[in-house]
């Protein structure tokens, strides 16, 4: 299909203010941070939705791709590349109506079911918890698995924990073993429900988290897997479940979730397209992406008021841009293309979460194949990167390292009297004492210039990597899958004890400092 994509020229809308002609000031302080920006914050999700697994990951034998069983080995191969820690599944809403002994056995005896959040398809349930954590097995990532609250029962959950960690016996273990699997499995990630406020039940927060309690009751620790559980948290700024939830359940929870969206045009109505946006929807969409950090510092607040030790996680797990689908597809499948505009989302939303590693300790990016923010993109046998792809490829550097504070003097992006702080950042210290500083300039037009301080920090040298185009609507097409891919930069250099680098306009940095 051939797609045409437009920006309307960003002229005197959107313009950096005049600060230090557009310069920064960034300091970096090394030595007394215990913090650690976790892994688990790059994880990814996906779910029984559109072409995610059935054409992404799960394929028709007969496609001439190299595949085990039906697990697609290209994708495998590209996932690994960026260590991706975790993989959420199966769902979201699809979760809420999923029961798991469908999806166990023969697959030809598997009776099928349909999906009636996304698209009202036949699901043929060919997919299941064996074929799932063969992939994860694959991906050499942990599973996370969110269990039915919403149309399952206590006993539905409590058995699919005992089917996949009791090494003992039972008829449920029996059934393992019958199945192909004589080992315990020991999934450790269990979120207990999926959005139970809306598709997941429509549920109060007084309600759900007294089901909450309920089920994890009955959700047991086996020998050797103690289970890690997620509360379903609230939506955006729902302060209101957010208290409940902490005030009722405490830290009888390993994490509670929280889901938001980038919605460029802040309408769920119509939210915008993913490839031709104007001046404004570009603005918008990133100042909508920077209220993340607004929703999280509000709702570790509130946690800290009942957890003060930060035993819970906050677990952000949906995240990411949600446009208007693709003109001709399907409007329940939720394909969209992925621009640089994307590219600039993931790299900012990942750079909040680092700098809230003491209380985020988990995220998972919606979603992984061919659908919302994906990581990559399929079409028959063709597959190709998208740009939000490289950001994490850039930024896997940061995963288990020692975050490291930071103070930041940014100029501003403005639109009309509206603002937004023009560059973000993160930084971290890995275990070879290699410092990674991130760094997003979201100016549409302009360079800017950083000059960073670096406190207890020792080094003599630096090399970069960018990720960058000439439009902010720029996408990688079957036709040229390598339109946006990480490149040398060769903007950074020591002047003296600072660290000087020029941040090209619309672009995603990454700094090694030996």
């Amino acid at each position: 299909m051939k797609r045409t994509f437009s920006l309307i020229v960003l002229g005197t809308l959107l313009v950096s203010n005049s600060y230090g002609q557009a310069k920064a000031d960034l300091t970096v302080t090394g030595g007394d941070s215990k913090l650690t920006i976790s892994r688990n914050i790059y994880g990814q999700f996906s779910e029984h939705l559109g072409r995610c697994i059935y054409g992404g990951f799960w394929v028709d034998p007969k496609l001439p791709v190299a595949k085990q069983n039906r697990i697609r080995l290209d994708i495998v191969e590209a996932l690994k590349k960026i260590h991706i820690p975790n993989l959420r599944w199966p769902g979201g809403c699809f979760a809420d109506e999923y029961h798991w002994r469908d999806g166990i056995g023969p697959s030809a005896q598997r009776p099928k079911m349909v999906n009636t959040n996304w698209g009202g398809v036949t699901e043929d349930n060919s997919f299941g918890t064996h074929e799932f954590l063969e992939l994860c097995s694959l991906l050499k990532c942990e599973p996370y698995i969110t269990g039915n609250v919403g149309s399952g029962t206590v006993d539905e959950m409590s058995k699919w924990v005992e089917y996949l960690n009791f090494d003992g016996e039972s008829p449920t273990t029996a059934l393992r073993k019958q199945n192909g699997h004589p080992a315990p499995f020991k999934v450790s990630f269990w979120g207990v429900g999926n959005e139970s406020w809306g598709c997941g039940g429509n549920m109060t927060a007084e309600y759900y988290s007294d089901q909450f309690k309920r089920y994890a009751s009955f959700a047991k620790n086996y020998p050797g897997t103690p289970l890690k559980k997620i509360a379903t948290g609230p939506s955006d700024g729902d302060y209101h479940w957010m208290e409940t939830c902490m005030k009722n359940i405490g830290t009888r929870m390993w994490g509670i979730s929280l889901h938001n969206y980038t919605i460029p045009t802040g309408s769920w109505s119509k939210k915008g397209s993913a490839t031709s946006f104007t001046n404004a929807e570009y603005f918008n969409t990133m100042k909508n992406c920077l209220r993340m950090d607004e929703y999280v510092t509000k709702h570790s607040a509130i946690m800290d008021k009942y957890d003060p030790e930060k035993k819970v996680a906050l677990v952000v797990d949906e995240w990411g841009i949600w446009t208007d689908v693709e003109p001709g597809t399907n409007p329940g499948f939720l394909y969209q293309q992925n621009s640089l505009r994307d590219a600039l989302v993931a790299a900012t939303t990942l750079n909040i979460f680092n700098n809230h590693c003491d209380r985020v300790k988990m995220a998972n990016l919606a979603q992984t194949v061919n659908v919302l923010q994906a990581l990559i993109l399929t079409d028959n046998e063709k597959m190709l990167l998208t740009p939000t792809y490289h950001v994490f490829d850039l930024y896997k550097v940061h995963q288990d390292a020692t975050y490291l504070p930071i103070e930041l003097k940014s100029p501003d992006l403005e639109n009309g009297s509206d603002k937004i702080p023009a560059i973000n950042v993160s930084a971290s210290i890995d275990s070879n004492k290699v410092i990674h500083i991130s760094l997003v300039n979201l100016d549409p037009e302009k360079k800017i210039s950083i000059r960073t301080g670096l406190k207890g920090l020792n080094w003599s040298g630096v090399t970069g990597q960018i990720l960058t185009s000439e439009k902010l609507t720029d996408v990688n097409t079957f036709q040229k899958p390598n339109k946006l891919k990480i490149e040398t930069f060769t903007g950074a250099s020591k002047q003296g004890d600072q660290l000087v680098a020029d941040l090209p306009a619309h672009s995603v940095v990454v700094l090694t400092l030996k």
